[in-house]
């Protein structure tokens, strides 16, 4: 299966368990893998038959910025439901990172990957 991604994505976002996180934006960056037919697209050059990076980059923000939960578990389980959902994208790998969270640690965070039952897992 062909891959479009979305690599080092920085949004800022309300996240976080204490209360002094609820009240501030915080840096996330997120990498995205989605699983797709690119030759479709690729072979009339057509945007409309593929995964627009750009769009679903903004939607990731406006999705993380409309549904603040406490942890970056809930938000990567949610994310990736709605990005499956609205995009019909048959598996996806996510991994959200809290940069700074841990002294001594450059980031934090989660990684999950995701596909519907009815998808084949050779996805490599």
């Amino acid at each position: 299966m062909d891959k479009v991604y979305i690599e080092g994505l920085s949004i800022q976002t309300t996240i976080g368990f204490f209360e002094w996180e609820k009240g501030i934006k915080q840096t996330l960056v997120i990498d995205l893998v989605m699983g797709w037919d690119t030759a479709r697209a690729a072979e009339n050059d057509e945007l409309a038959k593929t995964l627009d990076y750009a769009e679903i980059s903004i939607k990731i923000e406006e999705f993380a910025n409309k549904n603040p939960v406490d942890l970056l578990e809930t938000l990567a389980e949610r994310l990736a439901k709605f990005l499956m959902e609205t995009y019909h994208i048959p598996w996806l790998k996510l991994k959200v990172g809290k940069p700074n969270a841990v002294h001594n640690a450059a980031t934090v965070g989660v990684e999950i990957e995701r596909s519907h039952p009815s998808h084949n897992s050779k996805h490599g």
